[in-house]
Parts: C-alpha cells; structure tokens; sequence
C-alpha cells in the first residue's frame, strides 16, 4: 500500500477541507506516517475517516478533529508541549514536528516504552514518554506552552491549568451530555485563566476522568 499517497489524500479530504491550512500542522501530517501508531491488522485503514482503537482506552482522534484542535492551539517552534494520555503517540509526534520539545505522559509502563519505540522509529529524538499520574499532570517538567488533553473529560483538573505558561494554550474537550464535547482552548494570563470554545466533537473519553455516578435510593 502506498502510505505516502494515502497521507496526501488524508491531508486534502480531512483536513484542508476543515479549514487547517497551517504549512506547520499539514507538514506534520503529511510526513508522520500514520501507519507506524495504529496495531499492523489495522495498518490498511490508519488514514480513514474514523477513530481507531490503537491503544487500549486511547483510540486515535480522526484527523479532523486532530488537525482543528492543533490549529486552535498554535504550537510555535520554541514551544514545551505536553500531551496528557498520550496513547499510541501520533498526537505528540505531530505536535513534535512544530515544537522544540514534546512530552508524552501515559499512566502505564507498557504504554511508555511502545511509544519511545515509536518515536525512535521515526527520529523524533525530542519527542520524551513519560510515565505518571494524568491527573495530575507532569509539574516538575513544566511550565508548558502547549498542554493538549488526548480524550474527554467531564471537568478540567487545576493542575493542568496551573502547568501552563504564562500566554500559554491548552487543548481539551469538555463533554456537553450524550457522548458530546466542546473543544476548549484555554489560555492563561498571569493567575487568570480562560476559555474559547472552539468546536464540536465527541472524542472516547478519557478513562478515570467520567462523570461520577450520583447515589440514588
């Protein structure tokens, strides 16, 4: 199969079209090889229109979505990029192709050293996985330019927030009700911090971040 080409058509039909026209962002998309992050059954359909189960819990974000969030976060070239539930990794190597430094943080070992592979596989010797808790971000490392969440969640932690630099963005889906979210791009200016909703999306929410089920006699 021919990736390169299928990455091309990827690039025209999903992303041009919605209005991601960044040189940097469809750079990223159309050299890292989409192909690389998603299980080898699954390598024939890593450039289709849909979300791909390509780690347990952390299913790949269609490109759509992926490349509207990149836009609205803006990543520059000395940017500290963090990536919370990093997954398979595609989201970090993407932003890695933008920023001078990107960490991936997962909450497992396993999911750490398939991700280094990757980026190793690639060349992408910026682009660090790290293990630790999602929730509570990664604040020795920081503070970060870019923070991007990698699934949806019911409510923003302060930590995450508190990790931004100063005019930094952050990127993550709220959910609205019936498996629906508002992409966020947050920005913090000194101890305040604010939010744009960007657009509409329904990304797997992250797991261990669901709305708690309320007691009922």
């Amino acid at each position: 199969m021919d990736f390169e080409k299928q990455r091309r058509i990827m690039v025209d039909s999903q992303v041009r079209v919605n209005d991601v026209t960044s040189p940097a962002i469809v750079g990223a998309f159309l050299t890292v090889p989409r192909e690389y992050f998603v299980p080898k059954s699954m390598q024939a359909s890593a450039y289709a229109e849909y979300e791909i189960e390509s780690a347990e819990g952390r299913p790949m974000w269609t490109p759509r979505d992926l490349g509207k969030m990149l836009r609205g976060l803006d990543p520059q070239a000395d940017d500290l990029a963090l990536v919370i539930g990093a997954g398979e990794g595609y989201t970090a190597a993407l932003i890695g192709k933008a920023v001078s430094t990107v960490i991936a943080l997962e909450d497992s070992e396993i999911a750490v050293e398939a991700m280094s592979e990757r980026f190793a596989k690639i060349g992408m010797d910026h682009a660090i996985a790290v293990e630790g808790d999602l929730a509570a971000g990664l604040a020795d490392q920081g503070p970060y330019e870019v923070i991007m969440v990698g699934g949806m969640v019911e409510t923003v932690p302060q930590a995450w927030l508190d990790q931004l630099a100063e005019g930094g963005r952050m990127g993550v889906v709220v959910s609205s009700g019936r498996n629906i979210g508002c992409a966020r791009i947050y920005t913090r200016a000194g101890d305040s911090f604010s939010y744009r909703d960007a657009f509409e999306c329904c990304p797997p929410v992250l797991p261990g971040f669901e709305a708690k089920q309320a007691f009922v006699f």
